[in-house]
């Protein structure tokens, strides 16, 4: 190697080091599709899952493990794994399984029932120190009034990505890297980590001039960028969808978590209703609130002819049976057997989902968000939700048969 190509790779060395300390960001969503949230360590679309099975954290199981499989009704379920299928059917691993699926009648709950069991192996899911049990959450699609023009009413912008985001792609020099997306700005020659929320909340950065729209109440534009996509209801009655485009690069910080360490709230005051209702009485102090989180989302406007927000996927989630996991232990399009109850109470949530989404909160093995679907019924039940459960991955049979790809 001469000296100049090993100078150039100890300046990208240097580079990648610096901004993984003051900026590091894992790819959120693809860019090419409109996606709810901003996501973790997310493949790229085009590739093929991630071969589980050498994976310690899945364990081979039995159907009977799984808490009243034998009366679950997966008639939505398998409508939700159709939309997987959409994505999956090119990939070596599911072509089999994805061709049988759609031969199915979904209201034949005991085919389906056989279906599974005929052609996919449970594998439960399990943290890093062994344990089952994980942190299950919710989220939804939010409706906001806004308008296109600033106003007295309508007077907090909703911005597009801006036109200085940089992101920096080193997967090709260092594959190890592949999964990770690092978001920039130029200073002169030099890359540095883009503006914070507080920063462009202020007016730095290409963002200003790049509004969308301008909504009435800034914590609800918060927790619309939290949740990645929504609707904004625009003065003449007409809904307009909007979903995640781009992020600042920074990690994202619970402004809940920073709620409960100042003595604001108590930990099971912590929800999105919660938090809401806190910046309803303290509207002086929300916007330091919000900036204690220094992430930021930018937006943008969907088609009007977009049925569901699209998950990290690429298809249009359902409502209560799609979920957003760590693809870093559960594939992207695999259906998942999610053990929890649902918010608030002891009523049990046993029921087949869709790994469709990512999401920057989701990390870790056992660990699920759940979709609830769009408005005030889907919120309430998505921000008061925050309970233990299990998972279970189903796997392919065809997974054993050497198919899955090499990790």
């Amino acid at each position: 190697m001469t000296n100049h190509g090993t100078q150039s790779k100890k300046q990208w060395l240097t580079l990648l080091l610096s901004l993984l300390l003051a900026a590091c960001s894992t790819l959120p969503k693809p860019s090419t599709a409109p996606l709810p949230r901003p996501a973790t360590s997310l493949p790229k679309v085009t590739q093929e899952p991630v071969a589980a099975l050498p994976t310690p954290q899945l364990v081979a199981s039995k159907w009977e493990t799984l808490p009243h499989w034998g009366v679950t009704d997966l008639g939505q379920s398998q409508l939700a794994f159709l939309q997987s299928c959409r994505v999956l059917k090119s990939r070596p691993l599911w072509q089999n399984t994805c061709a049988k699926a759609e031969t199915l009648n979904t209201q034949d709950n005991a085919a389906l029932h056989a279906f599974y069991e005929r052609w996919f192996t449970p594998y439960q899911v399990l943290n890093t120190d062994g344990s089952e049990r994980g942190m299950i959450t919710g989220y939804y699609e939010p409706l906001l009034k806004g308008s296109r023009l600033k106003t007295s009413q309508f007077k907090y912008p909703v911005y597009a990505a801006p036109n200085d985001l940089l992101t920096i792609d080193l997967s090709e020099t260092y594959p190890q890297l592949k999964e990770l997306r690092l978001r920039g700005r130029m200073q002169g020659k030099r890359i540095v980590p883009y503006y914070s929320r507080a920063e462009i909340e202020a007016g730095a950065g290409a963002a200003t001039g790049g509004e969308l729209f301008w909504v009435e109440n800034p914590i609800e534009l918060f927790f619309l960028q939290v949740q990645g996509s929504g609707r904004i209801e625009l003065p003449n009655g007409k809904q307009i969808k909007v979903g995640y485009a781009d992020q600042n690069g920074h990690p994202y910080i619970s402004i809940g978590k920073k709620l409960v360490e100042m003595g604001e709230l108590k930990l099971e005051e912590a929800s999105m209703q919660g938090i809401k209702r806190w910046a309803e009485k303290h509207v002086d102090q929300t916007s330091s609130l919000l900036n204690q989180n220094p992430s930021y989302v930018f937006l943008r406007e969907l088609p009007d002819t977009l049925s569901a927000p699209l998950g990290a996927l690429g298809v249009p989630l359902t409502s209560e049976y799609s979920i957003a996991v760590d693809p870093r232990t559960i594939p992207l399009g695999a259906p998942v057997f999610l053990a929890t109850t649902y918010p608030n109470n002891n009523v049990p949530l046993d029921r087949l989902m869709l790994a469709q989404d990512t999401g920057g909160a989701i990390k870790g093995a056992v660990r699920a968000d759940v979709f609830w679907g769009f408005g005030e019924s889907a919120g309430a039940q998505a921000g008061k939700m925050k309970q233990q459960g299990r998972l279970w991955v189903l796997l392919p049979k065809d997974a054993e048969n050497g198919l899955a790809p090499k990790p």
